[in-house]
């Protein structure tokens, strides 16, 4: 419209080349992509709605991984972590957005799509890695990279902690919010093996920033030593120990029937007094 100036506010850094991410994970699943994480969270999940009285419908997942979850979820809806979810409004009774979090530039964005979609009173649940995964990685290369280059480029995905991330639920709009954490030891012999298993799941480095060049070999031997030292398996001092970090997001879509605090100062009790109850 005439008279109008553009927007003056910057966009916001894009996070992810998701060209690159859609070809690494295109390429893992041409070599046979290897998908125990995701085993790993459908076990979880499966527990976690064993524990919920209701029967699912209508579900939904959201993930990069349609493949596996399409098999292990036949009656359920698969669609790709896209910026725009090819979710209908008000379509399921549940949706998990499943390992693909973490590389969205916006996971607001991604849990409100998500939100919409649910009927009232439907249940979201997602599953990222986040807290300390591949933490001892990012240190070892960052200590090789800066010592061998005097330099430092982005090179793993910022994981998320579990207080931050589990905020993300009420600002996308969902109700009765709850994040908990599983850890998950895995043990490699050392940093090649870890890396062929990044790449086997589809999950190498594809941030926007990153190198765009291949790594110095004297960088990535530097790595290796100093993750062979920092973190050492003590059972097996030749291999390396991990943790792999699974934050898991619940929320409800609002509905009427759902329970409510009270508001502030409509207390009939005191909590002194129903916390120590007289005696008769």
């Amino acid at each position: 419209m005439a008279g109008l100036s553009p927007d003056p506010r910057p966009a916001p850094p894009r996070l992810t080349d998701r060209a690159a991410l859609v070809r690494q994970r295109a390429r893992a699943d041409r070599q046979g992509r290897e998908h125990w994480p995701h085993a790993l969270v459908l076990g979880e999940i499966e527990d976690r709605l064993g524990e919920v009285n209701r029967v699912f419908t209508s579900p939904a997942v959201v993930t990069g991984a349609v493949d596996f979850w399409a098999g292990a979820m036949p009656a359920a809806r698969v669609v790709p972590d896209d910026t725009v979810l090819a979710l209908e409004p008000g379509a399921h009774d549940l949706v998990i957005h499943a390992m693909a979090l973490h590389w969205a530039d916006d996971p607001v964005g991604q849990i409100v799509q998500c939100a919409r979609a649910l009927r009232p009173d439907g249940l979201f649940i997602a599953a990222l890695p986040g807290g300390r995964t591949l933490a001892p990685l990012r240190r070892a290369l960052a200590e090789a990279e800066t010592a061998l280059t005097g330099g430092l480029s982005p090179r793993v995905a910022p994981m998320g902690e579990i207080r931050d991330m589990g905020a993300l639920l009420a600002r996308g709009g969902l109700a009765l919010p709850v994040a908990d954490q599983v850890t998950q030891a895995v043990s490699y012999t050392g940093l090649m093996a870890l890396a062929r298993d990044l790449r086997a799941m589809g999950e190498t480095n594809a941030l926007d920033r990153r190198l765009r060049r291949p790594t110095r070999r004297s960088v990535l031997s530097a790595a290796a030593e100093i993750l062979a030292r920092d973190a050492a398996d003590p059972q097996e001092p030749d291999r390396i120990l991990l943790g792999l970090d699974l934050i898991f997001l619940t929320g409800w879509a609002p509905a009427d029937n759902q329970p409510r605090p009270l508001r502030p100062g409509s207390a009939q009790v005191r909590l002194a007094d129903a916390l120590n109850p007289r005696t008769p």
